[in-house]
């Protein structure tokens, strides 16, 4: 896995499954069957495991039984779908209280750094000095999601709280931005932040930091930008992927109206409450129908 350049989280994950797998099935690996796969996935399905859970184990015994143990039986099980969610998003108003709420300067900086470029936890974590174009108002994401480059946007109202930010604290080309102990910051410290900071704003949604980058990609095409360049932004493979942020932004902002608004139809107040429709023979016929 490492060879074929997969992250560590799926690693991590992959080997999890494996584990779990291996204690229910108590036998040499070489000895797997089909059987043994498909009762194990039955299990999980009885014990109410979601679908993207039961999907990664069968992506992660599938990688172990074609690419480790060489096996050439087929696991054909189809994919479990699973419920498709509206993401989590902020409006503009409480990405301000939110911001606002912070006082510790370099914890705010990180924050609003996040929402300006959308970025991942993981990315905001890794980005170093040399990672910045200041003179060209961007900046590259390096190794993101898949292992992929992309160029972020530098909000011009960060870029000299940014540069400030470098000099007061001295950082090097190949330092990280945001350095904590050892290394860069950690995932754990940014959720945390956010969660004081959603908690101080009276936010009553689960704040956490991937709702930022939603709310980035809505206020976006809120804002009257294309998807297309919104899909680039955030690095997205395919477009049905940020098709999603056009359901969640308001329908006034992408120029959307009933078709009922087009006709000319009188209207209803006009007509006499009182009216009664047609003789007494076709008020029995509609009653009948």
């Amino acid at each position: 896995m490492l060879r074929r350049k997969y992250s560590p989280r799926t690693i991590q994950t992959y080997k999890d499954c494996l584990k779990k797998f291996l204690r229910f099935c108590d036998k040499p690996p070489r000895s797997f069957t089909k059987l043994d796969v498909k009762t194990y996935l039955n299990l999980l399905v009885e014990k109410g495991v979601s679908g993207s859970t039961l999907n990664v184990n069968l992506n992660a015994l599938g990688f172990v039984i074609r690419n480790i143990l060489n096996k050439n039986f087929m696991i054909k099980i189809k994919y479990s779908k699973t419920p498709k969610r509206l993401p989590i998003v902020l409006t503009q108003e409480e990405i301000i209280r939110l911001i606002n709420s912070i006082e510790n300067t370099k914890h705010k900086l990180m924050i609003k750094l996040m929402y300006s470029a959308g970025f991942r936890v993981s990315e905001l974590v890794n980005l170093t000095i040399k990672d910045f174009e200041f003179e060209n108002n961007y900046g590259w994401v390096r190794h993101g999601k898949g292992n992929k480059d992309r160029m972020f946007v530098i909000a011009a109202s960060l870029k000299e709280e940014l540069l400030n930010y470098i000099n007061e604290n001295k950082l090097s080309y190949n330092n990280y931005l945001f350095e904590g102990r050892i290394g860069a910051i950690s995932v754990r410290s940014i959720q945390e932040i956010l969660k004081k900071a959603a908690k101080t704003a009276k936010i009553n949604k689960r704040v956490h930091a991937h709702a930022l980058r939603h709310s980035f990609a809505t206020h976006l095409i809120e804002n009257g930008y294309d998807v297309a360049s919104v899909q680039s932004l955030l690095g997205h493979n395919s477009v049905q992927t940020t098709m999603v942020y056009l359901h969640i932004a308001k329908m006034s902002m992408i120029n959307v109206k009933s078709p009922l608004d087009d006709l000319k139809i009188e209207n209803s107040s006009n007509i006499n409450p009182n009216y009664e429709f047609g003789n007494n023979e076709e008020r029995g016929l509609i009653r009948g129908r």
